[in-house]
Formats: structure tokens, sequence, C-alpha cells
């Protein structure tokens, strides 16, 4: 990929996760909701749904050793499925799922697999959420981590 193209992907990712981060600020802090703040619940006292879901990480598997700098990630998710809609009408079983690298966001997938380019020699951590249609966790979380090492 060219660094033009790596910077465009770039940009467009980071323009997602900023939006779905405001999204998700707006609906914690009952923004739109028509009362006051008095009368919104407080985010401690909001309960987050449950899902059905159980998320796990195929590919890096965990303590392997994989050639840099382009890392394959294959997921599995059983009793859900992955829907591209953003919405606040939660479903236990609909979301998509977010993906982290060495504890940095770096996708919003509405897929079970993702390439993740660019990836420097050296022990990476990737961890996995599945997340509701509003873009925050379900409770308890779902999600899945690996560590693996990256040769050059």
């Amino acid at each position: 990929m060219r660094k033009q193209d790596e910077r465009r992907v770039l940009s467009e990712r980071t323009a997602h996760i900023g939006l779905a981060l405001i999204a998700v600020a707006l609906l914690a802090s009952g923004c739109g909701s028509g009362g006051s703040t008095r009368d919104s619940p407080s985010p401690s006292s909001v309960s987050r749904p449950s899902s059905t879901a159980k998320l796990s990480i195929v590919s890096p598997k965990n303590g392997s050793v994989v050639q840099a700098p382009t890392i394959h990630l294959k997921l599995s998710l059983e009793g859900a499925r992955i829907v591209k809609q953003t919405s606040t009408d939660l479903s236990p079983d609909e979301g998509h799922v977010h993906v982290l690298l060495d504890g940095s966001l770096i996708s919003m997938n509405y897929r079970l697999g993702d390439e993740i380019h660019n990836v420097e020699p050296g022990t990476h951590r990737i961890e996995v959420e599945f997340v509701a249609t509003d873009h925050a966790p379900f409770d308890p979380r779902v999600t899945a981590v690996t560590s693996f090492q990256v040769k050059p």
C-alpha cells in the first residue's frame, strides 16, 4: 500500500473513531434527551444490556510468531451477529467489533477479519471487543485478547 493510501485509510479510521467517541459521549451525557440534567439518570445508574455473544481470536494465536509488517486478524463470533447500523435501540445479539492494538483503538469492524498494516517488530497485544450498536460495551464486556511476536 502506498504511503498516501495508508494516510488516507488512517485518516478515515480516525474520523470514524472520533465520530463514534462523540456519539458515545453525547449518549452518556444525556444530550438531546429534552429533559434537564437533573432529570437524567447518572452514568453509574444507567445499566447496560448483557450480550449473548461469545467472541474469540482465531489468529494470530496467543504466543505465536508472525512475519511483519501485516497481521491477519481472524475472529469467531457465536450467539450474535455483526450489524453496520448505529442505533440506541440495543439488542443483546447485535453489534460490531472494536479492535485495539497495544491499548490503542485502531478500528471498528463490521466483519470478522481484518489486516493490520505496518506492525513493527516486537511483542504486541490485540484486544477485540464486541460492542452494542451504540458503540458502548455490553455488561459484562465481551472481549478476547491475544499476545504475539512480530519478526522482521
